[in-house]
């Protein structure tokens, strides 16, 4: 969304609680935080972790839906999250997700984001700061939730169903930048 008065890009700042509290988000980004943290909260959850993230992110980004392989992927994994609400997820309730890659985080209930979504947020706004962008956009969030093999987001993909490596190597070709020495 544009600022109709200077042309740049509106910015959203995150609530305290967000891995990246007093940064500027994209609307578009603001966004998926905001499902994913709604998601957690009604989900029971103690922690955002990356399989809200990937929820919120298909279902708000066409871009993010385009980098699946055709078909009816992106609806099953929507699907398949939908059913963590009603029992597939249930065991996650009350834990935290954590990968192993990262320091586990204790947080009271219902705040807080686990150490995977938090690294997926600072890996998404790393590339994009590589390639020069100072908001990272969805399929470097994508990028970025599948880096880690062991987050609940990959966990979800495989168990719909998808090829996680060719979307791995689908995004990454997306998020790379190009060496300027050619």
């Amino acid at each position: 969304m544009q600022n109709r008065t200077s042309g740049i890009p509106e910015q959203v700042t995150v609530t305290p609680n967000h891995p990246w509290a007093g940064a500027a988000l994209s609307a578009a980004m603001a966004a998926v935080v905001t499902g994913a943290r709604r998601r957690a909260v009604r989900d029971g959850d103690r922690h955002v972790d990356t399989a809200h993230l990937l929820h919120s992110l298909i279902e708000s980004d066409p871009e993010v839906r385009q980098a699946f392989d055709g078909g009816p992927q992106p609806a099953r994994v929507l699907g398949y999250l939908v059913q963590r609400s009603i029992g597939y997820g249930l065991r996650w309730q009350g834990t935290q997700e954590d990968s192993g890659a990262f320091p586990a985080i204790r947080e009271p209930a219902g705040e807080g984001w686990s150490p995977s979504a938090e690294a997926a947020m600072d890996r998404a706004l790393g590339s994009a700061l590589l390639r020069g962008e100072i908001h990272a956009d969805g399929l470097d969030l994508l990028a970025a939730l599948v880096a880690d093999p062991r987050c609940r987001a990959v966990e979800v993909l495989e168990r719909a169903g998808v090829a996680v490596e060719p979307l791995r190597a689908r995004a990454a070709d997306r998020t790379a930048v190009e060496d300027p020495r050619g």
